[in-house]
């Protein structure tokens, strides 16, 4: 009886090593702002639009472009290079912007362009160098390909800077 629990238990601890194999995937959209390829996960990604009109509002931050009215609701529009300080004024004008679900905050990202869905493997995603110099990445993944794609912190972005 006793091999049978210890059977037993063996194939309890092998489903869950599985199940903790298959959880550390995640499916992330993937940008890019300057010169930086940076991802999201998937579960804070509302939707992704082209060509909206961004209302300016006097007396906000400089990283905050203003609101858009998507579909009756008013978003805020961030500039994610601006608040990482890497805002170039000389860039063509952006119009994509990632629409964001945070924790129930809704906001807009703008970006360059829009990438890919891909997934990525959370057991590789190693701390940023010199993270105290960055404000809004938390992490980065090298690719099979060796480019290198920056983690956005998304509790970051949801919260005043």
């Amino acid at each position: 009886m006793s091999e049978q629990l210890n059977t037993q238990d063996l194939q309890d601890m092998s489903d869950t090593d599985v199940e903790e194999e298959v959880s550390t995937i995640e499916r992330c959209l993937t940008f890019e702002s300057g010169e930086l390829v940076l991802y999201i996960s998937t579960n804070y990604v509302i939707e992704i639009i082209n060509n909206h009109t961004i209302t300016t509002l006097p007396l906000m931050p400089s990283y905050i472009k203003g609101i858009i009215n998507l579909r009756g609701q008013i978003l805020p529009v961030v500039d994610i290079q601006q608040l990482m300080g890497k805002y170039d004024p000389d860039a063509p004008e952006k119009t994509c912007i990632i629409v964001l679900d945070i924790d129930s905050v809704s906001l807009g990202i703008i970006v360059d362009s829009v990438r890919q869905v891909i997934d990525i493997d959370l057991k590789n995603v190693r701390p940023i160098p010199l993270k105290r110099q960055q404000k809004l990445l938390n992490g980065m993944v090298t690719m099979e390909d060796g480019s290198v794609f920056m983690s956005i912190d998304c509790q970051a972005l949801s919260t005043p800077q």
